[in-house]
């Protein structure tokens, strides 16, 4: 239960209202996730919750307002319903079978094939469905994609990896970011020796060691840092390329920086948080970029943000987009994000990627990942 809702596999019930999808959700769960109700439009907007699944493993289920909602209210509804698409895995489409498959059933399923999401139609009956939605979501799954790895083909048995984390105010209190935790848990499941630093204690951990390491992951924020520290001939990169690795995305980041010099007073860039937290002084997102950027281009910039579900529908007038590494939204809805940007020719960067450009060690942190 402690998987985090970006690494589970996520599926979304689709359906008008009353087609029987909060019920269908409460009898998967078994616990009441949604109110039940004969009244139409009783779920106004998405509703998820974790659970585990066998065999699939953890997953979220989220019940979704019906896309035949009416009125001002309804038509946010119906949006609010249509963003589920950008995390969805697998999706259920649930028919009311006194009505029948309508035009608007049909006109959700066509979205659903656009977005290429594993799906099944699945006709409501007054006795239970639960069994079969199972079976359905157990045979979707098996076209999912295989699992992967954040240090796939970089790590082996018995190599070491250093890890620099800074303990600063922008640190959760008593633990430590998701991609940390993730990339030290699968340095174990490598057998993998992981030694985790402050970055004012890199220095004098590699003294102590006999043998260089075979990785240096560093957090973004102190790349020039870490990187002065380190001898050329040892790897460097941070949790944010390896997640923009991870999540799929790194080529297109990357070439996102030979655009950054091309930008002009008064263009607008949007800095985009898929989590939300509290800013604190010297945010990375909301501070420290945004004064990198102005050193690095010398140019009056309109900086806009976003945070957690919320992204800007029209993209059409930005002209650079830099995105967090998305530990906290799926793989689906941050390649969605990125294919939005690129349908507006907008380049799609990451927090990560600028700083090592920023820095001037894009090439030396990108270089071992062996991926142009």
């Amino acid at each position: 239960m402690n998987t985090s809702s970006s690494e589970r596999i996520h599926i979304s019930i689709f359906g008008s209202r009353n087609a029987g999808k909060s019920t269908l959700a409460n009898e998967i769960l078994n616990q009441n996730l949604s109110i039940v109700s004969d009244v139409k439009g009783t779920t106004t907007d998405p509703v998820s919750k974790s659970m585990e699944l066998l065999p699939l493993g953890p997953v979220v289920i989220t019940d979704t307002a019906g896309y035949d909602d009416s009125g001002e209210l309804g038509k946010k509804r119906i949006l609010k319903t249509k963003e589920i698409l950008n995390k969805t895995d697998i999706a259920l489409l649930l028919i009311n079978e006194s009505t029948g498959k309508t035009s608007l059933d049909q006109e959700f399923e066509n979205l659903i094939k656009e977005r290429e999401i594993p799906y099944a139609v699945i006709f409501r009956k007054d006795k239970s469905i639960k069994e079969k939605a199972i079976q359905e979501i157990i045979r979707l799954y098996s076209s999912l994609k295989p699992q992967k790895k954040i240090l796939a083909g970089l790590v082996k048995k018995d190599d070491i990896v250093i890890l620099v984390c800074p303990i600063d105010q922008a640190a959760p209190k008593g633990r430590i970011i998701l991609p940390q935790q993730m990339v030290l848990r699968e340095l174990l499941d490598f057998h993998a020796k992981a030694i985790a630093v402050q970055p004012e204690e890199l220095k004098e951990t590699l003294g102590m060691l006999k043998v260089s390491p075979a990785l240096v992951i560093t957090d973004s924020q102190c790349f020039k840092q870490v990187s002065e520290n380190l001898r050329s001939n040892i790897p460097l990169t941070s949790f944010s390329i390896l997640m923009a690795r991870y999540k799929g995305y790194l080529e297109e980041a990357v070439k996102a920086t030979g655009k950054i010099k091309e930008l002009k007073d008064g263009d607008k860039i949007l800095i985009s948080e898929g989590c939300t937290h509290r800013r604190q002084c010297g945010d990375i997102g909301s501070v420290k970029i945004p004064a990198a950027l102005k050193k690095l281009t010398g140019r009056n910039l309109k900086i806009e943000f976003s945070s957690g579900t919320e992204f800007p529908e029209n993209l059409s007038d930005y002209k650079l987009i830099i995105h967090c590494g998305g530990c906290m939204i799926t793989e689906k809805e941050l390649l969605y994000r990125m294919k939005c940007a690129q349908n507006n020719r907008v380049p799609f960067c990451n927090y990560g990627i600028f700083l090592a450009y920023f820095s001037g060690i894009l090439e030396k942190s990108i270089f071992f990942l062996k991926t142009f």
